[in-house]
């Protein structure tokens, strides 16, 4: 994988926490950021690549559309390859693998070309390659590489991308999206409605998440502000991630009466708890917050996308009738007056339903016995 955002990262750790709940300590699971700690001459690049999609989003949209057409990406891989293929293959002399599995739209073609000429040359046993997309709907091609062993896609539309793409349909196969397990154990079992190492307490309704995006920080104050004129017992948890500075500001506004009651969180590890604490939540279009709260059966009000590659998770979300889109504030609290007054009460229940019968909690273990299933091939 390649930590650099989009939740890459993330399902990283799904799939090792899967395979260690399921199968104890029968396999080795190494996470190895790839760019990052086998590709010093590049390393620089690629970090400012990153930020790219936060900072100027004109320019990461064109250099997503650029590169997305086949005729350009697979040429491109090609001459990149040429400089790091070294850098990879001792990164898989290193570590020896029964099997690799990439999490991130930049891991297939190379890792796959340099497997396949360190085999044809006798330097590597037959390792078979896995690709698990963790895009929802618009993914990037670069995802399908018709030399991988199998492909794993959350959607419909990943599957039907993968085939334009040349992949057999055979290679392909749809379990749904990754969640982090001890989510799927937690959100969809039960609900919380307490934290007492927090020691905050939730009435069991009215709770709105606000996950912080980076593309619509600058909606947080605002988007708090009016939402003053909820009536209690509503409550609004804001998960600021790293960012100090909204912390500090959110924490310095006005509480008590006439105010709502505001938890103020940065950079936590248990968001599914916290999912399973809120009736609603407000967030950027990520496909796996998204995938979290379906399992939660959470409606989901989405607030911002990083361009090309999440716009296509809004439809997704409001065709499926799990939530709505909005970036105004004003209108974002309106939506959710809309949602928690007692006047939308029976809409907002049926969306909850809607959004748990979507979701897919047992996906990351079949994904899993899959996998392991691949490494005795």
């Amino acid at each position: 994988m390649s930590n650099t955002g989009g939740g890459h990262k993330a399902s990283a750790e799904a799939i090792k926490a899967a395979f260690q709940e399921t199968y104890g300590h029968k396999y080795e699971i190494t996470i190895v950021d790839l760019w990052k700690e086998h590709d010093a001459p590049h390393r620089g690049t690629r970090d400012r690549r990153a930020g790219l999609a936060v900072h100027e989003r004109r320019g990461f949209r064109a250099t997503i559309r650029f590169t997305n057409p086949k005729l350009v990406h697979v040429p491109y891989l090609s001459a990149v390859s040429a400089f790091v293929s070294r850098h990879v293959s001792q990164a898989l002399d290193s570590y020896n693998p029964d099997l690799v599995v990439s999490v991130h739209p930049l891991m297939q073609h190379i890792p796959i070309k340099v497997l396949r000429d360190r085999i044809k040359s006798g330097a590597s046993k037959p390792i078979n390659f896995a690709t698990v997309v963790t895009d929802f709907t618009t993914c990037h091609n670069t995802w399908f590489c018709p030399g991988a062993t199998r492909c794993f896609v959350p959607t419909e539309y990943c599957r039907d991308l993968a085939i334009s793409n040349e992949m057999d349909p055979r290679q392909i196969i749809m379990h749904g999206a990754l969640v982090c397990v001890c989510a799927v154990c937690s959100i969809s079992n039960f609900k919380y409605t307490h934290y007492s190492w927090y020691r905050v307490w939730f009435s069991p309704r009215d709770n709105v998440m606000n996950q912080r995006s980076k593309s619509a920080c600058s909606l947080h104050t605002g988007r708090v502000e009016r939402s003053r004129t909820h009536p209690p017992p509503q409550q609004v948890v804001v998960i600021c991630g790293r960012n100090q500075k909204l912390q500090e500001r959110l924490r310095a506004r006005p509480a008590g009466a006439g105010h709502p009651l505001l938890h103020v969180r940065g950079f936590v590890d248990n968001i599914h708890e916290w999912m399973g604490a809120c009736d609603a939540i407000i967030t950027k279009a990520g496909p796996g917050t998204i995938a979290e709260a379906l399992i939660a059966g959470l409606p989901i009000l989405l607030n911002g996308n990083v361009p090309c590659q999440e716009e296509g998770n809004i439809p997704y979300v409001v065709d499926n009738r799990v939530g709505a889109f909005e970036t105004r504030p004003d209108r974002i609290a309106a939506i959710m007056d809309s949602w928690l007054l007692k006047g939308g009460r029976h809409w907002f229940e049926d969306m909850g339903k809607r959004a748990k019968a979507l979701g897919r909690p047992e996906a990351v273990y079949r994904i899993v016995d899959d996998l392991a299933a691949l490494t005795e091939e």
